[in-house]
């Protein structure tokens, strides 16, 4: 039975926009697949793995009556992306399969039935309801992502703390050894005191997502869930019980030796000099004196690479080691040309923040080298 016939591109961006959480292995095989579901003029595509669930819906772009179906994700992905830009591809249903056309090629893939998708049971008593542009969303994940932890034992770490108050949206990260935070005023809202811990799945495949634009995200907070619409897409989250770590105490505030530097002549020094570093500990020394910032790096061959900065600094002479990835994580991601680094002694945490501006802040713990 013929069910439908597209152009490539009208099934495969929405394609791209679901099977990011896809996993190949799965307890349920089912959950390997998308469900396609098409109403109207209306196709759907759905994807879930029972703890986030993202549907992206393509309007008008598709030829065909009612259906819905779930096929392999990935596999029905790798053959739209081997397809010619310009292909049609028609879409044919019959004894538990998928016959999919284009030009010369043909493609036969198994399907499951539709009635057997596991959903995630939808919520709607929102705790805070709010909408912001896309890009600052967006802005505002690349500012701390980067500072989730990866399969810490302490699930809750293992992604991002989302906070509503008054009129403030707040984004904090840690792993434990280094932690991010970002806001962002919300004009005119008068929000409730919530706060919701992401997934980090969740956080990664948002920011992929999400568009550097103006058109708005809207976000609902509730107990256990976490919804995002923008665009033709929807997230449903399911949040990480626990108790987030007190952020405000980790903020150091009063270290005093404060250095304004160029974030792009700093991270390519340590780029430079990350090539000779310990591949295990990954630590560089810093060595603060006047006039000067010497970056210096050591490896169990006993190589050495060294950099140095000149900067606007007198005082006391500092000697502190950091893991060299948590200085370059947190400047790649920074949107700014410069930036204010905060030292108290060696054994105290540094502070990144940004000129002018109480919105970010970044403490990275120092280590022993």
């Amino acid at each position: 039975m013929h069910i439908l016939q597209a152009e490539r591109d009208a099934l495969l961006k929405p394609l791209n926009a679901v099977t990011g959480i896809v996993e190949r292995r799965h307890t349920l095989p089912i959950l390997a697949n998308v469900l396609i579901e098409k109403r109207g003029e209306a196709l759907t595509f759905l994807a879930t793995d029972l703890e986030i669930q993202i549907t992206t819906t393509s309007a008008g772009t598709a030829a065909g009556g009612d259906f819905c179906l779930t096929t392999s994700a990935k596999k029905l992905q790798d053959i739209l992306r081997a397809l010619p830009d310009n292909a049609t591809v028609s879409l044919d249903q019959q004894d538990g399969k998928l016959a999919l056309k284009a030009g010369k090629s043909r493609f036969n893939l198994q399907t499951l039935p539709a009635e057997d998708f596991p959903l995630i049971t939808v919520n709607h008593d929102a705790l805070a309801s709010l909408s912001l542009p896309q890009k600052v969303l967006k802005t505002l994940l690349s500012k701390v992502q980067y500072a989730m932890a990866v399969q810490d034992i302490r699930y809750y770490l293992n992604g991002l703390l989302l906070i509503t108050d008054g009129d403030q949206l707040r984004l904090v990260a840690t792993d434990g050894h280094r932690l991010a935070f970002a806001s962002h005023t919300l004009e005119g809202a008068a929000l409730p005191r919530a706060d919701v811990i992401l997934p980090r799945k969740t956080v990664v495949e948002l920011a992929k997502l999400l568009a550097d634009s103006e058109e708005p995200v809207a976000i609902e907070l509730l107990p256990n869930q976490a919804h995002f619409q923008f665009g033709q897409s929807t997230i449903v989250s399911k949040v990480v019980e626990g108790k987030f770590p007190d952020y405000n105490r980790v903020i150091p505030l009063d270290n005093d030796k404060i250095l304004r530097l160029d974030r792009v002549v700093f991270l390519q020094a340590l780029q430079r000099a990350a090539i000779l570093a310990n591949e295990k500990f990954r630590g560089v020394r810093l060595l603060l004196a006047d006039g000067r910032l010497s970056i210096q790096c050591t490896n169990s061959e006993q190589e050495e690479a060294e950099e140095e900065l000149e900067v606007a600094y007198t005082g006391e002479r500092l000697e502190i080691g950091f893991n060299i990835n948590y200085l370059t994580d947190v400047l790649t991601n920074l949107p700014a040309e410069t930036f204010h680094l905060a030292f108290g002694d060696a054994n105290r945490s540094a502070l990144f923040t940004l000129p002018d501006a109480t919105d970010f802040k970044y403490v990275v713990m120092p280590m022993r080298i």
